[in-house]
């Protein structure tokens, strides 16, 4: 049955989603005649009507008709369906995709950088992520500026990240530099010799550096255990008491403790000692790399996993990332000219541009062999780990690592859809990327009373779909519009330079 309500004396017909000319909003928003999918109960979906007060969800009505006020604005919706807002919970907001890492402080920016960082919030909105995690605070200033644009993602952060001493990532700067980008590592008296005396081992203990990151608002905590890859191996790692420490004082502080760990040995260290979460797939099975299936000593691991419920993010598209360049259709991709700076992407389809391609190659070989490699070599290995724990009925938590290296095959939001289908091709079922995306992410990082389902007292950002997500994973690219603290935003609005 169709809805025709009179709004402040204006007929609105039903249509999808039409909004009312500017100026016409009240403060009260009815979003109606629309399918709710919420996460907290799929058994339970139906056609019914939400209303918006103040940004904030006061009222769910699960039926066809609904009585609303004189000075309430609505928005009709029929045949779409309302999802929560999609929560990224593994981004790094001040690298910028495809460009080579500069240690310079006072380096000049490209122009293009001004640019991508203005889009950068829409990027993420244009496929419905109202929400976000920063994982490394390397530059506080750009997510200071991020916050600040006009319309955004709500931010959370880990504040910044501790590194052991000299390991991974300060290992990417230069001696004379990591100190300073890195000013919270955790000090290794085995590196002492390298280490700058003006650092003192008492203001970097694990106690000191997660003390850091509480009173820099940081939500979570980020260490790493990584021995190293290409030019960089056999990096030092944190210790198992260190890690112990880490873990005591994340607890005493109510943070969420997340372990970059991308290797079976990594893993196994970060279930030891009973992280959080574990930021990263398996794509490194260590001396059971060339085993075609998955071996019982992974299998062992990988149920320690599920029995902790510890957050298990897959993060497989870092892999599909470095695919990109051997993949000649990556940049042909119809978003990414809606989501980056033309000039950039011209500078990515130029030879200076790959750069990066050289990094990871091998003595030139053909790109058909290259992602053979992928497929059949890290990508293969972590969709049987995913594929595992899928059975399992892990806590998954979705995560895309955006971007992961300098490549610019991970895009901020398109790079959260090739998850969701890298994710989909593992293993997960719909409902799995669905509940990773919203209520899992909200409710492992403790933001669960204010995201992730669409319930009342929840903020007001919602996702409107043309599909249902729990039937194709192509909904994710069928987005009409998001809600943003109770503001309705057009995805075609959300494009670069939409408004010129």
């Amino acid at each position: 049955m169709k809805l025709v309500a009179v709004v402040s004396a204006l007929v609105l017909s039903v249509m999808p989603l039409r909004a009312p000319e500017p100026g016409q909003i009240g403060s009260r928003i009815w979003i109606t005649d629309i399918t709710i999918i919420s996460p907290e109960n799929l058994d339970y979906i139906a056609e019914g009507s939400v209303l918006i007060e103040d940004g904030r969800i006061v009222r769910i009505e699960r039926q066809k008709k609904v009585k609303v006020g004189a000075d309430a604005t609505i928005f009709f919706g029929k045949g779409q369906f309302l999802i929560p807002g999609l929560i990224d919970s593994h981004v790094h907001l001040a690298s910028v995709p495809g460009m080579q890492l500069n240690f310079d402080p006072n380096a000049a920016r490209p122009p293009m950088f001004g640019e991508y960082f203005k889009q950068l919030p829409r990027s993420y909105l244009y496929f419905g992520y109202t929400t976000l995690v920063d994982l490394a605070v390397v530059d506080r200033r750009t997510l200071d500026e991020f916050r600040q644009a006009p319309l955004h993602p709500d931010v959370y952060d880990c504040g910044p990240s501790l590194p052991i001493a000299n390991g991974y990532p300060m290992s990417f700067a230069p001696p004379a530099q990591r100190f300073r980008l890195f000013p919270n590592f955790i000090y290794d008296p085995r590196q002492a010799a390298t280490i700058p005396s003006e650092y003192l081992e008492k203001d970097h203990t694990p106690a000191a550096a997660v003390s850091h990151v509480k009173d820099s608002g940081g939500v979570c905590v980020k260490t790493y255990f990584e021995r190293g890859f290409g030019r960089d191996r056999n990096l030092p790692v944190i210790s198992t008491d260190a890690l112990s420490q880490v873990r005591k004082a994340a607890t005493q502080d109510g943070l969420v403790l997340m372990m970059h760990a991308n290797s079976f040995e990594a893993q196994k260290f970060a279930v030891d000692g009973n992280v959080d979460v574990i930021a990263h797939g398996m794509w490194n099975w260590g001396d059971l790399q060339d085993q075609p299936g998955l071996p019982p000593e992974i299998k062992s691991l990988l149920d320690r996993v599920v029995d902790k419920r510890i957050g298990y993010q897959p993060t497989i598209q870092v892999m599909g990332g470095l695919r990109a360049y051997f993949d000649s259709d990556y940049l042909k991709t119809e978003a990414i000219p809606k989501l980056i700076p033309a000039d950039m992407l011209e500078w990515f389809n130029s030879p200076q541009g790959k750069w990066f391609k050289k990094e990871i190659s091998e003595d030139d070989v053909p790109d058909p062999n290259m992602l053979e490699r992928f497929d059949n070599g890290p990508i293969r290995r972590v969709r049987q780990v995913v594929r595992y724990l899928a059975a399992k009925d892990a806590n998954f938590l979705f995560g895309t690592d955006t971007p992961s290296a300098p490549t610019y095959g991970n895009l901020p939001g398109l790079n959260g859809y090739l998850e969701m289908k890298q994710l989909q091709q593992a293993g997960l079922s719909l409902e799995q990327i669905f509940r990773a995306a919203t209520l899992n992410n909200a409710r492992t990082f403790k933001i669960d009373s204010q995201v992730g389902t669409i319930e009342p007292g929840k903020i007001a950002n919602l996702v409107v779909l043309r599909k249902s997500p729990l039937e194709s994973v192509d909904a994710y690219d069928s987005i009409v519009g998001v809600w943003v603290h109770g503001k309705q935003v057009s995805r075609s609005s959300l494009k670069i330079n939409a408004n010129e």
